[in-house]
């Protein structure tokens, strides 16, 4: 249960619900921004502080109008004091809107139908922060709004952000589960573009570290905070961009620190990272990646095939001059071409897997041939 707040004074503050004012505002806004509405998707366990991050974004004076979305409201938690009103089914239950503009509801279905009939009736928004519950797979529900951008919905995925206790996260992420199964809390964060380590206070600077090395060996190339009550500053929590081509110069950066594959507490989780000079054609480089995504056929020196979870990369693709970027969340992925152009003779390709059975070796082997294959064939 997540109860981290000090007293009533961090409740939420409503205030009546004003139709022509919120019109009024929309249509400012409707005005002033004519592009997609960014989505995070917030995961962490129970007990993390997820809530306690809402609530602190949500009361916080900024410029943005944030709607967050939840799956549920927690027992004990100040957000169950949010106006319960009959939306003869609706498929959203309980809203409330705050000073700062926000807004904060429950949603009955994670359906991106469900947001955008939450957009018409409330009209659009700046940012949307969606809590996943504590056991929940963030990659599912990133998917369906990753999908659904090729669709033209006018949303579109910013980001998944990590929630970690610092107290008791080496314990969930140690936590053996039936042969087959990944652990919740250790897909949460391989799964994650920015990890919040949170509650540091309740721990010593020996365990933290111990916390952060067990963190970085599953995911690599998250950007990590550490905090006290959820609190953060919201520049580095929103607009991550770490699904389109924005991200595309920051990530290589990021790449070129990447230290070699280090192993997950029970070696099951592994973050794999390698650099290959050279371009490929588009079809060589989707055979490449669907072989791994899809058909399942790359397998380790065992025998056991390779599970990618997470995928990044900046690669060079033949007659394009510039860097492309790679994101891949189980079988769905996407190539998108940067602002960022090669100079030629630094074409040098920088993949992230994090996932289960991956063999370093064996994939930047596969990826070599890959290159060869379009020399081979020119």
């Amino acid at each position: 249960m997540e109860r981290e707040m000090d007293d009533e004074e961090d409740c939420p503050e409503l205030i009546p619900i004003k139709e022509p004012a919120i019109k009024d505002n929309v249509e400012d806004i409707q005005s002033s921004n004519n592009f997609k509405i960014p989505v995070t998707i917030i995961s962490g366990y129970l007990g993390a502080g997820k809530t306690t991050l809402l609530n602190y974004i949500l009361t916080e004076q900024h410029s943005k109008r944030i709607a967050v979305i939840l799956n549920e409201f927690g027992e004990g938690s100040a957000l169950e004091k949010s106006l319960a009103i009959s939306q003869g089914g609706e498929l959203y239950e309980e809203w409330l809107e705050l000073r700062n503009g926000c807004l904060c509801c429950s949603v009955k279905d994670n359906g991106l139908k469900a947001i955008e009939n939450l957009m018409q009736k409330k009209g659009k928004f700046d940012y949307i922060l969606l809590e996943t519950t504590g056991l929940a797979d963030p990659g599912s529900v990133a998917s369906m709004f990753w999908v659904d951008a090729e669709l033209g919905s006018d949303i579109y995925l910013d980001g998944i952000i990590s929630v970690v206790d610092a107290k008791h996260g080496l314990q969930h992420l140690k936590e053996e589960k039936p042969s087959g199964l990944i652990n919740e809390a250790a897909r949460q964060v391989a799964l994650a573009d920015l990890i919040i380590i949170n509650k540091v206070d309740l721990v010593s600077q020996a365990e933290l570290m111990k916390l952060r090395t067990a963190v970085c060996a599953i995911n690599g190339v998250a950007n990590i905070l550490e905090t006290q009550r959820s609190r953060v500053d919201l520049s580095n929590v929103l607009d991550l961009h770490a699904f389109d081509g924005v991200s595309g110069k920051s990530l290589q950066q990021k790449l070129q620190l990447e230290e070699e594959p280090r192993a997950h507490l029970d070696k099951s989780i592994v973050t794999s990272t390698f650099e290959v000079l050279g371009s490929a054609t588009e079809e060589d480089l989707n055979v490449f990646i669907q072989n791994l995504l899809w058909e399942k056929n790359v397998k380790d020196k065992k025998g056991n095939p390779m599970e990618v979870i997470r995928l990044k990369g900046l690669v060079s693709i033949k007659d394009k001059s510039h860097q492309v970027i790679v994101q891949g969340v189980y079988e769905l992925y996407d190539l998108e071409e940067t602002t960022v152009k090669w100079k030629e003779d630094e074409r040098i390709n920088r993949l992230v897997l994090i996932g289960r059975n991956l063999d370093n070796d064996i994939l930047k082997a596969l990826f070599i041939a890959t290159v060869t294959k379009r020399e081979e064939n020119s």
